[in-house]
C-alpha cells in the first residue's frame, strides 16, 4: 500500500523486525521510501530478513542486533543509526514475547521477568532513547508506534505475564504521546487480532478458550496490520492516532468469546 504522505528520506526503526509482524512492517515501511533499520537478538536472521526485503521491495534496509532488555544493547543500537543516517523519525516497538501457557502461579520468576524485560523494559528503553534523539534532532520529533496486541484490553486463559506488560504498553503509550506533546513527539498503538505468523501458528489449529474448550480461530495476513502502520506512520506530526484496533473479523474477542 502506498500512502499519499510518502516517507522517502525518512529514517524507521522496527524492534523485533526480523520476522512476523516486524517484518511486515519493516517491508512496508520500506516499500513506503523508509530507510529501515530492523532490530532483534539474532544478526543472522536479521542479514537474512533484511536481505530478502531490500529485494522485494528495492527499499534500504539495515539489520542491527540488540537485546531491547538491555540498556547499553539499546544505547548502543542507537548510537548506531545516528551513525548510518544521522537522524530516526519512526520508531516501531514490537519486539516481545511470551510465556509458557501454563497456570498462573506455574510461571516461574525467571519466566516473568524475560517477558516484563522483553516487551514492557525493552519497549520503554527504546522509548527513552527515541525521545532523547527526537528532541535533539533538527527537524524536531517524530512518532512512535506501539504493538499492543489485543491483549491489552481482554486476557486469553493462562497468558498472565504477556496480558499484564500488554495493559502496561498502554500506559506507556499514553504517557509517551503526552510528554512528547512539546517536542512534536507523536505516540500511537495498534492492537493487533490474530496475525497468521509462525508466532501464532497454533491459533489456526486450536487453543484454549475462556469456557476451558479449545477451538481454531481465524487469522490475518500481517499485511494488513503493516498497511495499518504504514497509515499511522503517514499521518504529519500535528495528528495521531492514538490507538488502533487490526483483528481477524470473525475471532472470538467481541463480545463472550
Amino acid at each position: 500500500m502506498t500512502s499519499s504522505g510518502a516517507k522517502s528520506g525518512s529514517v524507521a526503526l522496527v524492534t523485533g523486525g526480523g520476522t512476523g509482524v516486524g517484518r511486515a512492517i519493516a517491508k512496508a515501511l520500506a516499500a513506503e521510501g523508509y530507510s529501515v533499520v530492523i532490530s532483534g537478538r539474532r544478526a543472522e536472521v536479521l542479514e537474512t530478513a533484511a536481505k530478502e526485503i531490500v529485494g522485494e521491495t528495492g527499499g534500504t534496509v539495515k539489520g542491527i542486533a540488540a537485546d531491547v532488555g538491555d540498556p547499553a544493547s539499546v544505547k548502543a543500537l542507537f548510537d548506531a543509526i545516528v551513525q548510518a543516517f544521522g537522524r530516526l523519525d519512526l520508531l516501531v516497538n514490537n519486539a516481545g514475547i511470551s510465556a509458557p501457557g501454563v497456570a498462573l502461579e506455574e510461571i516461574t520468576f525467571d519466566q516473568w521477568s524475560a517477558v516484563v524485560a522483553a516487551n514492557l523494559t525493552g519497549a520503554f528503553l527504546c522509548t527513552q532513547e527515541a525521545f532523547r534523539l527526537m528532541k535533539a534532532q533538527t527537524p524536531q520529533g517524530g512518532r512512535i508506534i506501539n504493538n499492543g496486541s489485543i491483549s491489552a484490553t481482554t486476557p486469553r486463559p493462562n497468558s498472565a505475564p504477556y496480558t499484564a506488560t500488554k495493559h502496561a504498553i498502554t500506559g506507556l503509550t499514553k504517557s509517551t504521546a503526552l510528554d512528547g506533546r512539546n517536542f512534536d513527539i507523536a505516540c500511537g498503538q495498534i492492537d493487533i487480532g490474530n496475525a497468521g505468523t509462525e508466532m501464532t501458528q497454533r491459533i489456526s489449529t486450536g487453543v484454549i478458550q475462556a469456557n476451558g474448550s479449545i477451538a481454531a480461530e481465524p487469522t490475518i495476513d500481517p499485511a494488513h496490520v503493516a498497511n495499518a502502520v504504514v497509515y499511522m506512520a503517514s499521518l504529519p506530526l500535528d495528528a495521531n492516532v492514538l490507538t488502533m484496533t487490526v483483528m481477524a473479523t470473525k475471532m472470538p474477542f467481541v463480545g463472550r468469546g
